[in-house]
């Protein structure tokens, strides 16, 4: 039988835990940001709706087991199965807890001065490199935050969650180092191709295609295998590359530049390509979506930043089958075609013809005569504008600094003007005010 004492106990801790659940307030009430560094208002409704039906059904649970602890089956069940029940209760309301904190580490880290607005305008971005027409038409709310280290990481929308249900919006990590260039890009946009592959399904399709590859060529299964254990970051590399030419690549060396022994270091375990030679696919890739010498030139430079020479025979070996292997690859990619893709190949879709370095190239030089002012309206093509620049050294790297921030800022004002007002040019080729207020 369940004592007084464990009865009165338990029902004020669970009265305690439901004021403090009424704390927990929605997103829209603590936001301290500027409106033009806040969240769109698809992206706040989503997560403030999920994060309300999460506390409207811890509160059904604490307010049952009241009903119960003071009920005749609370009574007949006992001290301990009264407190077991509470702390299955108290465990969820962990769990609604760390459900806000995810967000709410994101959406408040907005509120610093500059990071804020750039924030805004990496939304922005974010959007841009997802929103495809004819293949992604209605992408899923995106949230970007900085954090440190090198890598950037992405918990995509439809994944489950921590204590269970579905993301309302996907949220990416970008590192604070990688702030503030066209590089920035890089990062973002393959974590971006990480939630493109999942709304395509992608990864499951290609590994298919894999599998029968190796089939009809036993002599490779080496690099078949390799590939099928690694598919989700390559295809997340080819998004990338595909939505921002050269500068796709460019960033990944900037990534991957670590001390040697990492660089060519093999781990079955891991789907991340081993460095060395996600660079050399990152390059193939290129190459075949963009003809033009820069991309051998690049393999060879990293090759020469890297060179294989000193590594044990058998690491050299595995190494030169993947790297011999890699147009292939490549090829089996670009011509695969996905369900999700309605008979088109992957390479169709994609719909790189404005990215082509020739164009981009052209573009940048209307840009600076001041002859082109919607390409600020097109955030991807802007950045791999400015990379293709910053590669050909038409750009340098301050200069390139200014003009993405101050894109960023312009695309986060835009978020929050009325939509005629977001129509109207920018302020000028290289938005001088925003880059003097910068």
């Amino acid at each position: 039988m369940l004592s007084s004492t464990v009865s009165r106990h338990l029902g004020e801790e669970a009265k305690a835990l439901a004021m403090r659940l009424r704390q927990v307030r929605p997103l829209a009430m603590v936001m301290p940001m500027v409106p033009a560094a806040g969240l769109n208002a698809t992206a706040l409704d989503s997560i403030d709706r999920y994060l309300a039906e999460g506390r409207a059904g811890l509160r059904t649970l604490v307010d049952g087991y009241l009903d119960w602890l003071t009920g005749p089956r609370g009574y007949a069940a006992g001290d301990a199965e009264a407190q077991r029940r509470f702390t299955v209760i108290r465990l969820r309301f962990q769990q609604v807890l760390t459900q806000f904190d995810i967000f709410a580490d994101a959406v408040t880290q907005r509120s610093e001065h500059g990071y804020g607005i750039w924030l805004g305008g990496l939304d922005h971005l974010a959007r841009d490199a997802l929103s495809i027409p004819g293949v992604i038409d209605r992408p899923p709310p995106l949230l970007t935050y900085l954090d440190r280290g090198i890598g950037a990481a992405i918990r995509r929308a439809r994944t489950r969650l921590p204590g269970g249900g579905d993301n309302p919006v996907a949220i990416i990590r970008v590192p604070r180092e990688r702030m503030i260039g066209a590089a920035v890009g890089s990062s973002l946009v393959h974590e971006v191709g990480h939630q493109a592959a999942a709304l395509l399904d992608l990864v499951p399709s290609l590994r298919r295609a894999i599998a029968a590859a190796r089939a009809d060529a036993p002599d490779e299964a080496l690099a078949w295998d390799y590939w099928q254990r690694t598919i989700s970051e390559i295809v997340a590399d080819l998004w990338s590359v595909a939505r921002l030419g050269v500068g796709s690549t460019v960033g990944l060396i900037g990534v991957v530049s670590i001390p040697r022994p990492f660089v060519f270091r093999m781990r079955l375990d891991d789907p991340h390509p081993f460095p060395w030679i996600r660079v050399r696919i990152s390059a193939a890739i290129g190459g075949a979506l963009f003809p033009d010498r820069q991309w051998s030139a690049l393999a060879d430079m990293w090759e020469r930043l890297y060179p294989p020479q000193g590594l044990s025979g058998r690491k050299r070996r595995v190494l030169h089958a993947l790297d011999d292997h890699v147009p292939q690859l490549v090829a089996l990619m670009l011509g695969h075609r996905a369900p999700a893709l309605r008979g088109r190949t992957l390479g169709e879709a994609l719909a790189v013809g404005d990215r082509q370095p020739e164009r981009l190239r052209r573009l940048y030089a209307k840009w600076r005569r001041g002859e082109v002012a919607t390409v600020a309206r097109q955030p991807t093509l802007a950045v791999a504008m400015a990379a293709q620049a910053r590669a050909d050294g038409t750009l340098g790297a301050a200069e390139e600094g200014r003009l993405v921030r101050a894109l960023l800022g312009s695309w986060a004002l835009d978020r929050n003007l009325p939509r005629a007002a977001a129509r109207a040019p920018p302020p000028s080729p290289l938005l001088p005010r925003l880059t003097h207020a910068a």
